[in-house]
């Protein structure tokens, strides 16, 4: 574990030290679910995040670079436990008002298969709106252990009341996930942090706590 955290503690000051100027923080993602949005091209972000370790691993960093004007990748590390999770994303559309995205995310070293979406959004004024389907692979429910494939859908809405804060609430379907609301707040132009509570969507209904700091800048071309 030491040695993971020394690698991406690397990468992100490699990052800093080739970048040649500072992006504008945005939010990538709301609480839980992937947003249709592709990451700018050459803009790399640098998150840490602590959650309850009942809705995700406790503790991780992630790397999210958008490689090219429509596509993006995003490495998360985890270290309790240790994992390792990759995520993909193709903007099939990606217009001032409305967007459409496909790709896959949540693919663990720990054996969890990718989960494939298809998301669209619409943009208008303060508002952002997001409706779509994820494929999740989930118990059988018989006592052999055997899974199946399940079609979820996602939702999601952020609302900007103020330059620097956002209003953020979003649904996954299925009996083991979660609803979620929360905020994004940029401390500078540069760093924005996002709390959130998770409610879960079976019973008995819990409320758990996330909360992640996120620093962007745009790499060198």
């Amino acid at each position: 574990m030491p040695r993971i955290r020394t690698f991406f503690l690397s990468c992100a000051v490699l990052a800093m030290a080739v970048s040649n100027t500072v992006a504008m923080a945005t939010t990538k993602g709301l609480n839980q679910i992937v947003t249709p949005d592709v990451q700018t091209e050459g803009e790399l972000s640098v998150s840490y995040q602590q959650a309850d370790p009942n809705i995700t691993n406790r503790e991780q960093v992630q790397l999210e670079y958008g490689l090219t004007k429509r596509f993006e990748m995003a490495v998360f590390q985890g270290f309790a436990p240790d994992d390792e999770v990759l995520n993909a994303e193709y903007g099939i559309i990606q217009s001032p008002h409305f967007l459409l995205s496909t790709g896959f995310a949540n693919w663990s070293s720990k054996g969890v298969a990718a989960q494939p979406y298809l998301e669209a959004g619409y943009i208008k004024g303060n508002s952002y709106a997001m409706l779509g389907v994820t494929e999740q692979v989930v118990p059988s429910g018989f006592d052999d252990g055997s899974t199946t494939h399940q079609v979820q859908s996602i939702l999601g809405y952020a609302y900007r009341i103020h330059p620097r804060l956002l209003l953020q609430a979003d649904y996954q379907a299925g009996g083991s996930n979660y609803s979620s609301a929360g905020f994004t707040y940029n401390i500078t132009p540069t760093l924005q942090f996002n709390p959130a509570l998770y409610l879960s969507n079976s019973t008995p209904y819990k409320g758990y706590g996330y909360a992640v700091l996120t620093w962007n800048i745009t790499i060198r071309q």
